[in-house]
């Protein structure tokens, strides 16, 4: 028995599935006698080139397409093992040939970006000067592989992947004449690992047709692929945000466990961002995305991945902090002694200087104006609260920087060029949030060293800071 992908193999223009843009006009230009000498067709794979090619060779001369039928006037070349100049060069002297039956000699090329470069010129002069009885059809995944000769003289249609919708109804019209009971969440997941590719989708749908001889269902269809359940990737997507390390350590080793691989999981967890992109989850897509299943140590990957504290947490994360504060310590952090009584402070410094901390003032995104004397949290708060309600597009970006006193100065550490780049423009806003006596300044790194592991640093015997570039 033929596989499903072929025996739904449309045979008629009318008959493609979600490419109405192409089969339109190629059903004009046949009905008007207006039919180019050459056609290119561009796009990924399974979404129906080939078919479109073989359907329109038929329909131009006429001809009943039947799956198997074999007309010597439609010719199929393989440029992936036809590769050389020789091959062309063959292919032009028999073009001069007058079709047999049909009125055209319908060459169909498929990966013509395989040719050599000697090939496409030997194919660029037969272009040029077709014969009138001869029609190219091209088909390729990668224009950016044709020469832009062989582009100027075709007639380029653009093939996309089938949108979801589409793909569910025509899988559900199969199924339904196929007698496949599946409900509609199993159908999803067939739809979403199909990735739009026609072809894909319906070889996906006859190997999980054969699972079960009852209705298929979406939990039967994620075990036997190995994927993981929706309710784990939500468990890891929420872990992170919260900044729950011990949370994320257990949901990917029970993942392990069950043979799910951690390529998977990472492809899972970028659709679900994708598909709801909250700000501060966009951090995780870069880590992910270099998650593939040559990837070395990728369980491991994954972790760290999700174990890297989300850049735009809605609540400070504190978990790292109990850890290190759990550690036995034996002796204090030594803390930098007091200044003598007798010894006079300028004034410049009076207004920095705190004897006691007070509780912080609430502070309102109205109150641009901030005391002097302003602690660097009330500081910090004050520029978050300014930039929520007057800029709050950069509010995220600023969230996951940070804000330090340096003498005069008032430096904000951003963890990107990006980021620099973008708050820089709402720079009078800001530092209309700052204390008078400070000058701003913006930075495109992170604080260099973190007080509390210093402390611990210190503890232990000192400690050399590295940097990880990745």
């Amino acid at each position: 028995m033929k596989a499903l992908y072929r025996r739904y193999r449309p045979q008629t223009l009318g008959e493609v599935v979600g490419q109405k843009q192409i089969t339109d006009v190629l059903a004009r230009s046949i009905k008007e006698g207006k039919v180019a000498h050459a056609y290119l067709f561009i796009g990924p794979r399974g979404t129906g080139k080939t078919s479109v090619a073989r359907i329109l060779a038929h329909e131009v001369n006429g001809f009943k397409y039947e799956l198997e039928d074999d007309y010597v006037d439609i010719i199929e070349i393989d440029a992936a093992s036809n590769t050389g100049v020789d091959n062309i060069r063959d292919l032009r002297e028999k073009a001069n040939i007058a079709p047999t039956k049909g009125k055209y000699k319908v060459y169909i090329i498929d990966e013509v970006h395989m040719l050599s470069k000697s090939a496409f010129n030997a194919l660029l002069k037969t272009l040029e000067e077709p014969p009138e009885h001869v029609i190219f059809i091209m088909a390729t995944t990668e224009k950016n592989k044709v020469p832009v000769t062989i582009l100027s003289r075709s007639q380029v249609f653009q093939f996309n992947l089938a949108d979801p919708s589409t793909m569910l109804d025509h899988l559900k019209n199969i199924c339904k004449k196929e007698k496949i009971n599946i409900t509609d969440d199993a159908l999803k997941i067939v739809v979403k690992r199909g990735g739009g590719s026609y072809r894909d989708s319906l070889s996906l749908l006859e190997q999980v047709a054969s699972l079960s001889e009852k209705t298929i269902t979406a939990d039967i269809i994620t075990d036997a692929l190995g994927l993981p359940q929706d309710e784990a990737i939500n468990r890891l997507l929420f872990a992170y945000k919260n900044g729950n390390i011990a949370e994320v350590r257990d949901t990917i080793a029970t993942l392990e466990n069950q043979g799910i691989k951690a390529d998977l999981v990472a492809g899972e967890l970028i659709d679900a961002i994708v598909d709801d992109p909250e700000p501060i989850l966009l951090p995780l897509l870069d880590h992910l995305t270099k998650i593939d299943s040559t990837t070395s140590y990728a369980n491991v990957r994954l972790l760290l991945a999700l174990t890297n504290l989300p850049a735009t947490s809605p609540t400070p994360i504190t978990q790292p902090k109990v850890q290190l504060a759990s550690i036995p310590v034996t002796k204090s952090v030594p803390k930098p002694e007091p200044k003598p009584q007798s010894e006079p402070t300028p004034k410049s410094e009076e207004k920095t200087t705190e004897t006691s901390t007070p509780p912080p003032e609430t502070i309102t995104p109205q109150s641009a104006n901030i005391s002097d004397n302003a602690s660097e949290t009330e500081i910090w708060q004050n520029i978050l609260a300014v930039v929520a309600e007057q800029a709050p597009h950069i509010h995220d970006w600023l969230k996951s920087s940070d804000g330090k006193i340096e003498g005069s100065t008032y430096r904000i550490y951003t963890r990107s060029a990006f980021k620099k780049k973008n708050i820089e423009k709402k720079r009078n806003i800001i530092t209309s949030a700052i204390p008078e006596q400070y000058q701003l300044e913006i930075s495109e790194k992170t604080l260099e060293k973190d007080s509390e592991l210093a402390a611990i640093a210190d503890l232990m015997g000192g400690g050399e800071e590295v940097e990880i570039n990745e």
